[in-house]
């Protein structure tokens, strides 16, 4: 990883991702691999998705899905990549969680909604995100952007660390380099953010689809 890939990234980034690897903390479940064993305490949230995450949320009832409509310029399907192919899966994947809509979603976590929906996720992590959904409504950020009607725009860039394993038939890792822009109807644009993901893939034998099992956002 590079110091072009990232905002502010760090040696420390390429230092978590080596310890996450070593110890195969997969998280989330089993579909189509092996499971390994607990996530290890490297800095990482599943689940959180490659957007600002609000810190001014009180516990309240869980949130519904959205509307259930398309972001503004449409997201990725599985059909749409090569499926065989874990590089093409899990940058559609991060694609689809890091792409959401406040004309057509409540909060961020919607757009997990979309991936787990669409097939990106293996059933073992689409549930495990299904029930850590935010118990509460979006922080001031994300109010900020309903008030310029904004959507999320993703680019992705490969940042392979040295410390990842090599790809069997059934288990695959890939790093990525996740920036989203938030994009105002009226014109406006937010700040960027960079952050690096860690995608664990699984499939149940050669030559069939991958799975994404987990992802960690550092």
């Amino acid at each position: 990883m590079t110091p072009s890939v990232t905002r502010g990234a760090t040696a420390a980034a390429a230092t978590a991702l080596a310890a996450v690897l070593t110890a195969v903390g997969c998280g989330s479940g089993t579909d189509g691999g092996r499971q390994g064993p607990a996530t290890p305490s490297a800095p990482a949230a599943t689940g959180t998705g490659p957007y600002p995450i609000p810190s001014d949320a009180a516990e309240a009832e869980p949130l519904p899905a959205g509307s259930g409509g398309t972001p503004k310029g449409g997201v990725p399907r599985p059909d749409d990549v090569d499926q065989a192919d874990a590089d093409a899966v899990s940058k559609g994947a991060l694609t689809v969680m890091g792409t959401f809509d406040t004309t057509v979603d409540r909060g961020p976590s919607d757009a997990e909604v979309r991936a787990a929906s669409a097939g990106w996720l293996t059933h073992a992590y689409a549930a495990s995100l299904s029930k850590h959904r935010p118990r509460a409504a979006p922080g001031a950020q994300w109010q900020e952007w309903a008030g310029h009607r904004a959507y999320t725009t993703v680019a992705l860039q490969k940042a392979e660390d040295a410390a990842k394993p090599a790809d069997t038939d059934t288990e695959a890792w890939r790093q990525w380099a996740v920036t989203t822009t938030p994009r105002g109807r009226d014109g406006w644009t937010g700040e960027p953010a960079t952050v690096p993901a860690y995608v664990h893939l699984t499939r149940k034998a050669a030559g069939e689809a991958w799975r994404v099992d987990d992802i960690l956002f550092q």
